[in-house]
């Protein structure tokens, strides 16, 4: 269970470290929620498995459900394609899945751009983050340095 990480893994079965299963789908919907200032979520994924651990089940039209908590960050770290110098964002590829909902659910804001383009360049139906949850802008490598 330690995945790419050694270290990970060997802290985990020390009971170094605690974790939390969280499967893929739950946890954008927590980020989500988080973001959009929701009380939670209900899935009905991990109902009577361990993720469940923990956890307020709910019945609803005699379906199972579990109540996941909206899920915060003090810091959000993105990386984007490109971002204005107002700190509009746009994402490309598999950064679109995270990134974005991050953005909405973190105190502060951190955008890694591998370009940096000046106030206008980005259409505003590219912007897939706006600039007024951005908080700080990185050059990240391999842009316009």
């Amino acid at each position: 269970m330690s995945g790419t990480n050694p270290e990970t893994g060997r802290q985990m079965i020390a009971g170094e470290m605690v974790v939390d299963l969280i499967p893929q789908g739950t946890l954008a919907e927590r980020i989500r929620c988080g973001g959009a200032g929701l009380g939670g979520v209900l899935t009905p994924t991990g109902v009577g498995t361990i993720v469940e651990e923990g956890k307020q089940r709910l019945v609803l039209n005699g379906k199972n459900y579990l109540l996941e908590l909206p899920m915060r960050a003090d810091v959000a770290l993105l990386s984007c394609h490109k971002a204005d110098k107002a700190g509009n964002l746009v994402f490309r590829r598999a950064t679109r899945n995270f990134n974005p909902i991050m953005a909405f659910a973190a105190d502060v804001v951190i955008a890694e751009a591998k370009y940096i383009v000046e106030v206008g360049e980005i259409d505003p139906d590219e912007v897939m983050v706006p600039g007024v949850v951005v908080d700080f802008i990185v050059q990240g490598k391999g842009g316009n340095a």
